[in-house]
C-alpha cells in the first residue's frame, strides 16, 4: 500500500469527513486519477525527441505513455492529420499516490523560485490542473541526457464536483497552495 494512500485512509478522511461535516464515509472527497501531459510543439515532426519524451514521462510515472494525435490538419500550425504532439499518461491507484507524494515532497521544492501553486486552478467541478516548466525537477530524469527541458501540465481529478471540498483534500495532502 502506498504511504500516502495509508494516510489518506487513516487520518485524511475521518478528518476531512468532520471538517466538511459529512454524514458518510463514502462521500468524502477522494483522488481518482492524475493526468501527465507534455506537448511537443515544435519537435513534433522529430522522431528522436518524440522517443526521448516518451522515455523521460515513463522515468516520471513508471507506466509507458500514449502518443498523442492531431484530429484534423491545420495549415497555419504544419499539421498534418494523426500527426504526433505529444504524450500523456493516466495514473490511477497506488501509483497515483506514489507520483503525488514524489511531487509534492520532492519534485516541487526543487522547482527554481517556488512560492507554491495558485488557488486559481480549479476548473469548477472539483480538478486541479498546473503546469510545471522544467521536468528535471523529478529525481528520476538524468540531467546529463537530456536533449531539450520540456514543460508539462499536471491535472488531479477528485471525486468531488465543489472545488471547496477539493482544495479541502488537496491542502490535507499538504499540497503548497497559496492564495
Amino acid at each position: 500500500m502506498a504511504r500516502l494512500y495509508e494516510e489518506y485512509i487513516k487520518n485524511i478522511r475521518p478528518n476531512l469527513m468532520k471538517e466538511l461535516s459529512l454524514k458518510n464515509i463514502f462521500s468524502v472527497p477522494e483522488l481518482k486519477k492524475i493526468v501527465i501531459n507534455i506537448g511537443l510543439g515544435i519537435d513534433a515532426s522529430d522522431k528522436k525527441k518524440l522517443e526521448a519524451t516518451i522515455g523521460d514521462l515513463k522515468k516520471i510515472s513508471g507506466q509507458m505513455p500514449i502518443i498523442t494525435k492531431t484530429k484534423k490538419a491545420i495549415a497555419n500550425f504544419k499539421t498534418k492529420k494523426n500527426m504526433p504532439i505529444g504524450c500523456k499518461v493516466t495514473l490511477r491507484k497506488k501509483r497515483m499516490y506514489e507520483f503525488i507524494d514524489r511531487l509534492i515532497n520532492i519534485a516541487l521544492p526543487r522547482t527554481k523560485d517556488f512560492s507554491g501553486l495558485s488557488e486559481k486552478n480549479f476548473d469548477g467541478l472539483g480538478n486541479y490542473t498546473f503546469g510545471i516548466k522544467e521536468h528535471i525537477i523529478f529525481p528520476e530524469i538524468d540531467y546529463d541526457k537530456i536533449d531539450k527541458v520540456k514543460g508539462m501540465d499536471i491535472t488531479i481529478v477528485t471525486s468531488t464536483k465543489k472545488n471547496n471540498e477539493a482544495k479541502s483534500l488537496l491542502k490535507a495532502f499538504n499540497f503548497p497552495l497559496n492564495k
